[in-house]
């Protein structure tokens, strides 16, 4: 096939499928894949998110301007595991690597399939991708899902709001609608926001404490456009990383957070390990006790034979509390205190992050819960294959809810499961979006840095106001 671009002739040469997620393929497709003169995009695969596959990534978001309309009817998405079928019905040469948090035994895997198939198996560094601001980023991502990258966000966002400036922190994507142009660019500033958008639970985890915490939000598709709207809001842009991928901006600081008790996954799954090598500063989160301390030291040891030799490793906690709706935190304790309690945790945490509970759980324990129910026999629909694909899951419920119908499946279970109260482990508003039948309280979780460690993270910090009040006064004197 050949497609004339201006005066010249373009011969495709490459035929690329692009596993992913609705995420970072999109993103690398628009950066970079759409743009190739010899290079047609035959197809997306989905995996790891259910409900994503059979769709179509829209003509609009395809840079036709610039490829002489190669994509004048978008790119078709189909799952993953018709792999095979799809390199020998479009002609595939070549599969590309695009989404997050798999082992290194999964990405290997999907090479041989690829190669086996006849393809090549490409890996885009990210360098590649990167949009570059024309203000500061700084990028907070990590080696593993559920580390804490939104509590540490949060932290980084309301230091530099405290210094009088304006941040705009830019999540990564969640595009779950079945039209990928209705989420194209958002901008979330108030909790009606998220009913406009029709949130699903999984997004709500993640937008509702910037939105509580009055930080001006942007999330979507297209990450180009929505750079360009966060930087007509903001003084600073906060990259706040999904599952452990990497950047999707240049970052003039690259903070990546590793799990003290998941010691060696920063070196064991895709791509955590370039974040952590990539990384300008690194904290070892979840540093709860002075054994935990002990530890992470020795972890923070073993860091520095794959990080940047000038890369400050920090060491953080988590610091659990529970809240509830016009409850105090000691009346929002009491309705856990000596309770059989439900446990519901964050899903993407939970099952491809690999974690067998999250902040929910540790508060029933802190508290003295008399019972944490396992909610296995009482799971609905969809909720029990969760349970089936992930077997180390046992008293914890994974707050899923890709879709209206899983979201059913959820509340369902929740009806289903006999317990005095039921603790959220996820910053989401889902108590007020079901009728529980029971009081719930939430287990909030906030980023709280070593003692020994807070001038120096600070000080870090305070380069970036630097480089922001250097580019102030060299636009005055322009």
């Amino acid at each position: 096939m050949v497609k004339t671009f201006g005066h010249h002739k373009d011969e495709v040469t490459e035929k690329v499928i692009i596993l992913g997620a609705a995420g970072r393929d999109f993103h690398d497709f628009i950066t970079y894949w759409s743009k190739q003169p010899n290079v047609e995009v035959v197809c997306f695969t989905a995996a790891q998110i259910p409900g994503i596959d059979d769709r179509t990534f829209p003509n609009e978001m395809c840079n036709n301007d610039l490829n002489n309309n190669r994509y004048p009817n978008g790119v078709k998405i189909f799952p993953e595991d018709k792999l095979e079928e799809l390199v020998e019905r479009f002609g595939a040469t070549s599969v590309v690597m695009a989404y997050s948090d798999l082992s290194y035994d999964t990405v290997q895997s999907l090479a041989s399939r690829a190669n086996a198939a006849g393809c090549k198996f490409v890996q885009l560094p990210p360098q590649l991708t990167m949009v570059e601001s024309s203000k500061p980023v700084i990028s907070v991502c990590a080696s593993r899902t559920g580390v804490g990258k939104s509590q540490a966000t949060r932290y980084v966002a309301k230091y530099f709001k405290d210094k009088g400036l304006k941040v705009a922190a830019i999540r990564h994507p969640m595009p779950y609608d079945k039209n990928l142009l209705n989420q194209r660019c958002q901008r979330y500033e108030k909790m009606e926001d998220m009913d406009k958008y029709d949130c699903t639970i999984e997004e709500r985890e993640e937008y509702f404490r910037h939105i509580e915490q009055g930080t001006l939000l942007f999330a979507g598709v297209d990450y180009p456009m929505i750079l360009r709207e966060a930087e007509k809001d903001a003084d600073i842009i906060i990259w706040d990383g999904g599952n452990n991928d990497l950047p999707f901006y240049k970052p003039d600081l690259h903070i990546c957070l590793v799990d003290s008790l998941r010691p060696s996954d920063e070196i064991r799954y895709f791509p955590g390990e370039t974040n952590v090598r990539m990384a300008d500063v690194v904290l070892v989160c979840k540093v709860n006790s002075p054994a935990d301390k002990e530890k992470a030291h020795k972890q923070a040891e073993k860091l520095k034979n794959v990080t940047k030799p000038d890369a400050p490793i920090f060491l953080a906690g988590s610091v659990v509390t529970a809240e509830g709706q016009d409850l105090t935190t000691e009346e929002a304790s009491d309705l856990v205190k000596g309770k059989r309690v439900l446990v519901i945790d964050d899903g993407p945490t939970l099952t491809h992050g690999g974690m067998a509970y999250g902040a929910g759980y540790v508060l029933a324990k802190d508290l003295g819960a008399s019972e944490i129910v396992d909610p296995r026999p009482s799971a609905h629909g969809s909720l029990k294959k969760v349970f089936e694909k992930f077997p180390h899951l046992k008293n914890v419920l994974p707050a899923m809810g890709y879709g209206k119908e899983q979201v059913k499946d959820l509340e369902a279970t929740i009806h289903a499961v006999e317990c005095d109260t039921i603790i959220f482990g996820t910053p989401s508003d889902i108590a007020r979006r079901m009728d529980l039948k029971r009081p719930s309280v939430v287990a909030r979780y906030e980023l709280e840095l070593d003692q020994d460690d807070v001038k120096a993270f600070h000080d870090t910090l305070d380069t970036i106001t630097e480089r922001f009040e250097s580019h102030q006064n060299r636009s005055k004197a322009a």
